[in-house]
C-alpha cells in the first residue's frame, strides 16, 4: 500500500473490522492467522466419482501455519500412496480443488483413508476433519442421497451423529439443504443440548449475505459461516457480512471457489479480517499453493516485527 502497510494490515485497519495485526511473539499464529482447512479428498459435483459428499479437509491444529502447511502435505502424501495401492493409476484423479477424487462409493471409506493418512503422516493427535456436504446437491423431494440410497432427514441427521462420534470431526458444512430450515434447527438444537464442540457451518445457506446471515442467526440454524468474496459482489459487503457473523460470535471461514486463479488476495483478507479458518484446497496445484504461499509470508513478516 501507499501508507507502507501490508495489504492485510491496510484491510484490517481501514474497512471497519477488528485491529489488524501489529506485532506478534507467540501469538502470531493463534491469535492472526486463520486455520488452514486443506481439501485432501473430493467428491459431489466436484469431483466426478460416486462420493456424494463434497469436500473431506484435514483441519491441523499445530503452533504455527508453517507446520500446518508441512502436515497437510505430508497427509496428502501418505493419502497419495494409500490410493495408489489401493486403486493404481485412477487415485491419480483429482476433482476441481486439487484434492483426490478417486472411485470410492461410501463416505465412511473416505473418512478411513483420510483418518488412516493423518495417522501414518503422524499428526493424529494434532488433526482433526472438516466435511462440506454441499447438502443441496443431494436434495430430491423432501430426501436427500447419501451412500447410494435416499434417505429421510432424520437419518441423515442419525448419521451425522454416528461419524462425528467415530470421528475427530470439527464442522460440518451445509449438512442440510438451504430449503429443509427443520433438519438445521434440530440438528443444531441437538448439538446445542449436548454442549457438542461440533460446528454447524453454512454456505449455501447464508452465501456471504448479511441478511441470510441474520435469518440463520433469528431461527438458530448454525454457529460458523463460509465467507466468499464473489458472492455478494463487493469487498466491503464482504467486510459486512463477516462483521456481523462475529457480531453473533460465530466462526468465519473465508473460503476460494472451485473455480480459482493464482491471486493470493484471499490470504490477505482472511488475516485483515481475522477469520478463524481458511479453505483454499489442497496443498497442491498453482491457484491453491499461491493463497498458502501468501499465507507463510504473511506469517514471516509477522514474526520479523518481534
Amino acid at each position: 500500500c501507499e501508507k507502507g502497510q501490508e495489504l492485510f494490515q491496510f484491510i484490517g485497519q481501514n474497512c471497519g473490522t477488528p485491529d489488524a495485526p501489529q506485532s506478534t511473539g507467540n501469538r502470531v499464529f493463534r491469535d492472526f492467522l486463520p486455520r488452514p482447512c486443506f481439501n485432501v479428498l473430493e467428491g459431489g459435483r466436484h469431483a466426478g466419482n460416486a462420493l456424494e459428499i463434497q469436500e473431506f479437509m484435514a483441519v491441523p491444529f499445530l503452533e504455527s501455519f508453517k507446520e500446518n502447511l508441512r502436515a497437510a502435505s505430508e497427509i496428502y502424501y501418505h493419502l497419495k500412496m494409500m490410493l495408489i495401492k489401493n486403486f493404481g493409476d485412477l487415485a491419480m484423479n483429482t476433482g476441481y480443488e486439487s484434492g483426490f477424487a478417486p472411485p470410492l462409493k461410501k463416505t465412511e471409506q473416505a473418512l478411513d483413508f483420510l483418518e488412516q493418512a493423518i495417522n501414518k503422516a503422524g499428526y493424529y493427535s494434532q488433526t482433526t476433519i472438516g466435511l462440506d456436504v454441499a447438502a443441496s446437491e443431494l436434495f430430491y423431494k423432501g430426501q436427500y442421497r447419501l451412500n447410494g440410497e435416499l434417505q429421510k432427514p432424520k437419518k441423515i441427521l442419525d448419521y451425522y451423529e454416528k461419524i462425528c462420534l467415530k470421528h475427530p470431526m470439527i464442522f460440518l458444512e451445509d449438512p442440510f439443504s438451504e430449503d429443509d430450515e427443520a433438519s438445521w434447527q434440530e440438528f443444531h438444537a441437538k448439538l446445542k443440548t449436548q454442549s457438542s464442540k461440533l460446528l454447524i457451518v453454512g454456505d449455501d445457506l447464508t452465501v456471504t449475505n448479511p441478511d441470510r446471515i441474520q435469518q440463520a442467526k433469528d431461527k438458530g440454524l448454525c454457529e460458523g459461516v463460509i465467507i466468499k468474496l464473489n458472492q455478494i459482489g463487493t469487498v466491503s459487503q464482504t467486510i459486512d457480512a463477516v462483521n456481523l457473523a462475529k457480531s453473533f460470535d460465530w466462526k468465519v471461514i473465508v473460503s476460494n471457489r472451485s473455480g480459482e486463479t493464482n491471486d493470493d488476495f484471499i490470504a490477505d483478507f482472511a488475516v485483515g479480517v481475522g477469520a478463524d479458518f481458511i479453505k483454499a484446497g489442497a496443498p497442491a496445484g498453482g491457484e491453491r499453493v499461491a493463497k498458502y504461499n501468501r499465507l507463510l509470508e504473511i506469517e514471516k513478516i509477522l514474526n520479523s516485527k518481534l
